[in-house]
C-alpha cells in the first residue's frame, strides 16, 4: 500500500549548536616593546569574543530567507559559516548544493586584473570552468552595464561598479543557493532593479536565498522568511512580515 502522506523536505543548509568565537586584545600597545611582549602572552590571556553562539538553523531548498539585526549582531559572520569562508568554533554546518555568494566588496577579484579578467577569476572561484564562463561572458558583461570598462584594472572601478561586476558573476553561476550581503547598498536604482529582477527570476526556480541586509523594504519584497539575530543569538524566527514587527519594535 502506498503512503501519499508528504515528507518534510531535507535542509539544504542545516546550522547545529553553532559557535564561532575571536580573541581581541583587551588594550592597544603604543610601544613596539609593549606590542611584543603581548604578542608573547599566551591566548588565554586576551578576551574571547563569541560573534555567534547556540545557533541552530534549518533551510529548506527554494527558501528565500533574510537575516535581519543590528551592526554587529552577527549576522554577516553566519552567512561567512554557511559560504564556508570562516570555519565554527563550535557546532557543524552543512551545506547541499552548489554556492553562489557576495559576501564582501571584491572578494576574489585582483586589483590589476581587468574587468574580463577578473569574471574568468571570480566565476572559477564559484566553481565554474573556463568554458562554461566562456558561454555566459556576454551576458555577465552585459547585465552589469559595465561594457565599456571591462578591459580597464578593476582598481580604477568605483565601489558600485565592483559590486555590480561581483553580482553579475555570482547570478549567472546558476547557483542552487545564493548568499548576498548588503547587495542592495550599493549601485544606481537601474541596476538595484535588475538585481530585484534577477531575484525575482531565482523566486521563480525556487531557489534558495539567504540575505543580509537593512533595507527592509527591499527585503520583504523577496524574502518569505526572517531570522532576526541579536548579540550573536536567534531572537526570533517565522514570516518575514512577523519577525519585521518585532524587530521594528525592539529598535524603535
Amino acid at each position: 500500500m502506498s503512503d501519499d502522506t508528504a515528507q518534510p523536505q531535507s535542509p539544504v543548509i542545516e546550522l547545529k549548536a553553532l559557535g564561532k568565537s575571536y580573541y581581541r586584545r583587551k588594550h592597544k600597545a603604543f610601544l613596539v616593546k609593549e606590542a611584543v611582549n603581548r604578542l608573547l602572552r599566551r591566548r588565554a590571556e586576551q578576551e574571547k569574543f563569541w560573534a555567534l553562539q547556540g545557533i541552530n538553523l534549518s533551510i529548506a531548498a527554494g527558501e528565500s530567507v533574510a537575516l535581519v539585526g543590528r551592526n554587529g549582531a552577527g549576522k554577516s559572520t553566519l552567512l561567512g559559516l554557511v559560504a564556508g569562508t570562516v570555519y565554527p568554533t563550535l557546532g557543524s554546518v552543512s551545506v547541499s548544493g552548489r554556492v553562489g555568494a557576495l559576501l564582501e566588496l571584491g572578494a576574489g577579484f585582483h586589483p590589476d586584473l581587468t574587468g574580463s579578467e577578473n569574471i574568468y577569476l571570480n566565476a572559477s572561484l564559484l566553481g565554474l570552468r573556463k568554458s562554461q564562463v566562456d558561454e555566459r561572458y556576454d551576458r555577465i558583461v552585459a547585465f552589469s552595464g559595465l561594457e565599456e570598462f571591462i578591459d580597464a584594472p578593476l582598481r580604477t572601478y568605483s565601489s558600485g561598479m565592483q559590486m555590480r561586476l561581483g553580482f553579475s558573476v555570482a547570478a549567472h553561476t546558476d547557483p542552487d543557493i545564493l548568499l548576498m550581503d548588503e547587495v542592495f547598498a550599493v549601485g544606481d536604482q537601474q541596476f538595484q532593479h535588475k538585481c530585484l529582477g534577477r531575484m525575482e527570476e531565482f523566486r521563480a526556480q525556487r531557489k534558495t536565498m539567504l540575505f543580509v541586509g537593512h533595507n527592509l523594504e527591499t527585503l520583504q519584497g523577496i524574502c518569505e522568511r526572517g531570522v532576526w539575530i541579536e548579540h550573536g543569538s536567534v531572537r526570533a524566527d517565522g514570516p518575514f512580515e512577523e519577525v519585521r514587527r518585532k524587530y521594528d519594535a525592539e529598535i524603535h
